[in-house]
């Protein structure tokens, strides 16, 4: 029994398809069959059943499956330690990002993290927390910061919270404020034109649902942006937005205005898969961002978790 053989079985096993698993692995599909053929002549009895075109596990097959996923990612956990060896001189980390913090948090942590191991490359995406948690699972990303659901996430991830942030009104200081008082009420949104990010946004569900929650149907005056254009728009006067204070450090257009009680906040967590080895470059990278987080000074409105 090969490893490239348990790699065959479990692309077939996924795609229940031989054409579609050959094309997937970038084989023939004579290689690929033969392949299988000769794995379950090892192991003494097959491990497919081929009915009028279709695939589907034998029980042979659905007690491999599990041990083959365990095979393979241990082999490939081995690879990329071997790896590692000479990876804190070269070699990538690939870290997930909301566009949030693109400005206020992460900037710092790379500046670090670049001076520590100049021979490593940074590749940054930034996403919504569904799209950096599904590249997590599809080992797309090494570490990303995610905004944690109050259900936590998914069993084969970890994620450690780092920070707790409220969010605020953001509007533009040459205009009016929203609110006369020192707080805004979440029910008052509904007497504001609002900026509003696009679906799919945690930003948005989070607005959305605190004014249903108040009873009251937001107006929107523009929708559909990222944080960089829903920050322009307010800046120029076509609304107010709801949005995490830190993105407000650095912006001298904005006003920030606190929500009243119980307000709105998210927590920021570091999440990674849990049941893989961190690549070395990763795991420095983690360190790296925890200790920025424990050190570096935060804006009001945020509170640390480590």
């Amino acid at each position: 029994m090969q490893l490239q053989q348990l790699r065959y079985f479990l692309a077939v096993a996924q795609t229940r398809h031989f054409t579609q698993a050959a094309d997937l692995l970038g084989v023939g599909q004579p290689t690929l069959s033969k392949q299988i053929h000769t794995l379950e002549r090892s192991l003494g009895g097959p491990l497919f059943d081929r009915i009028r075109g279709a695939v589907a596990l034998t029980a042979a097959g659905e007690a491999l499956l599990p041990l083959a996923q365990r095979m393979v990612a241990d082999a490939d956990a081995a690879r990329d330690a071997v790896r590692d060896i000479v990876g804190l001189r070269r070699g990538e980390v690939r870290l997930g990002e909301p566009p949030s913090l693109c400005a206020s948090l992460v900037p710092g942590v790379l500046q670090r993290f670049r001076a520590a191991y100049p021979g490593l490359c940074l590749v940054v995406t930034e996403g919504g927390s569904a799209d950096l948690i599904a590249g997590l699972l599809d080992h797309h990303l090494d570490l990303a910061l995610i905004v944690a659901a109050e259900e936590g996430v998914d069993p084969d991830l970890s994620a450690a919270p780092l920070l707790r942030e409220s969010l605020v009104v953001a509007s533009a200081i040459a205009g009016p404020p929203p609110t006369e008082r020192a707080e805004m009420a979440i029910a008052d949104l509904g007497h504001v034109p609002l900026v509003m990010f696009r679906p799919g946004y945690t930003l948005r569900e989070v607005t959305l649902e605190a004014c249903r929650q108040a009873g009251v149907t937001p107006h929107f005056a523009v929708e559909g942006g990222e944080m960089d254009a829903v920050l322009a728009f307010v800046e120029a006067g076509l609304g107010v937005a709801v949005v995490p204070s830190m993105v407000l450090r650095n912006r001298p257009l904005l006003r920030a205005t606190p929500l009243a009680p119980p307000g709105l906040r998210r927590t920021i967590a570091l999440a990674h898969r849990s049941r893989s080895v961190l690549p070395h470059a990763a795991a420095a990278l983690r360190t790296t961002l925890l200790d920025h987080v424990a050190t570096a000074a935060l804006p009001g409105g945020v509170r640390r978790l480590v």
